[in-house]
């Protein structure tokens, strides 16, 4: 961290920063007293502030520094390069793309060709690789904070991180392949602010199970008491569901009408079936055991989640005058009910397909104060213990 010093030898002041990834100290003729330490904070800052736009000159703060000399001939080799070999931006983002779709999902693919089309190409699309700025990443990004999406409101944060990725690991690549700094370095990502979970509690879980469409019954049921991702209860097969063992095995999901593998090594897991989720698939089997998906419509094809959601659940929650939640709340759900009952976090977490359990303390224990006595209940009772014995030691002593 930048930071003004001083020289235990002269007692003088001197600036101590870290530049292009370099430290730098640069040293003044000024005494350690509050005055001048205040004045070479505020040039401290200053540079602290050019350097994350992008426009700092070393020469400009400390024109006699060998620094700056060094520095100088840095740049002015950099822009010889940017000039003479990097490709243009919109080039090199394809020649990315296409070696890059290999390794991804088609929804993944057709997210990330929409950013690069409808974002990235019209902003740096013309623009040489390693001509691209500091300061004009940024200012895309402030621009796009400006942004409204289709429902008039500005663009989320995390909306905006999921744009500026792509950017990022283009112009990593292309620093890495062309041998330049890449502009990127020193930029985060803009903090997403966290959101509370809305589990249903049991009597609205009763509710909505006894007042559901019944031919959605069964659905909802392994929805709520499973923990499974829309993705993966609409991809479940009947090849999947191990009626001997009591375990649904998950193995894919349903994306954008696709299946696919799971995304990761956690999401591919066994969940064991609780009587009540056995119960409705053995009913479910009834209906649909002679075709693929357990969950289809008539002609076997597997569910769109959009045609359920507002077809089926939104209306169902206006009906029984329930605030309107989004279906993944149905895993929010499980996973409090799980908590609730005092099943193991670590069981709980592999229901879930988490690899730890960090996640299911962090999002859901707040639901369960007591989950693992850590509720402040002991600390209490050893003080009222305490504070007891201390009451009637002094009762004694007043009898004495």
């Amino acid at each position: 961290m930048a930071s003004i010093r001083t020289r235990e030898q002269t007692g003088k002041l001197f600036f101590d920063f870290r530049y292009q990834s370099i430290r730098c100290r640069e040293q003044t003729a000024l005494d350690d007293n509050p005055a001048n330490r205040r004045k070479l904070e505020t040039i401290l800052k200053k540079i602290e502030a050019e350097i994350t736009l992008g426009s700092f000159e070393y020469a400009k703060y400390f024109p006699g520094s060998s620094n700056a000399r060094k520095f100088s001939e840095a740049d002015a080799l950099r822009a010889r390069v940017s000039k003479t070999t990097t490709p243009l931006f919109s080039d090199f983002a394809d020649t990315w793309f296409s070696e890059m779709q290999a390794q991804w999902r088609r929804s993944h693919s057709e997210t990330v060709a929409n950013t690069l089309s409808s974002r990235l190409k019209p902003a740096f699309g013309e623009k040489e690789v390693g001509s691209i700025t500091k300061a004009e990443i940024l200012s895309y990004r402030s621009q796009l904070a400006k942004v409204r999406n289709g429902k008039g409101k500005p663009l989320s944060a995390e909306r905006i991180n999921h744009i500026m990725t792509p950017l990022r690991m283009i112009l990593n690549e292309a620093a890495d392949r062309h041998e330049f700094t890449p502009p990127y370095q020193g930029i985060k990502s803009l903090k997403v602010p966290r959101t509370d979970v809305e589990p249903f509690t049991v009597e609205e879980v009763k509710k909505i199970i006894a007042n559901v469409r019944v031919d959605f019954k069964n659905y909802y049921v392994v929805r709520f008491f499973t923990g499974m991702r829309t993705g993966e209860i609409d991809g479940l097969q009947w090849q999947f569901v191990d009626f001997e063992r009591r375990q649904i095995l998950v193995r894919q999901s349903l994306v954008r009408e696709e299946l696919v593998y799971t995304k990761n090594d956690g999401s591919f897991r066994s969940i064991d079936m609780s009587g009540p989720v056995y119960d409705a698939l053995l009913a479910q089997k009834k209906a649909t055991g002679a075709l693929d998906f357990v969950f289809c419509s008539r002609n076997g094809s597997p569910l769109l989640h959009r045609n359920v959601t507002h077809r089926v659940w939104y209306p169902l929650l206006r009906h029984l005058d329930l605030r309107k939640r989004r279906p993944y709340q149905t895993r929010h759900t499980a996973a409090t009910l799980w908590l609730a009952a005092g099943e193991a976090p670590e069981w709980i977490a592999r229901q879930m397909g988490h690899t730890t359990t960090e996640m299911l303390f962090r999002v859901y224990s707040r639901y369960v104060p007591n989950l693992t006595r850590r509720d402040g209940s002991a600390m209490e009772r050893l003080l009222l213990q305490a504070l007891d014995q201390q009451t009637a030691t002094h009762k004694e002593q007043d009898h004495a």
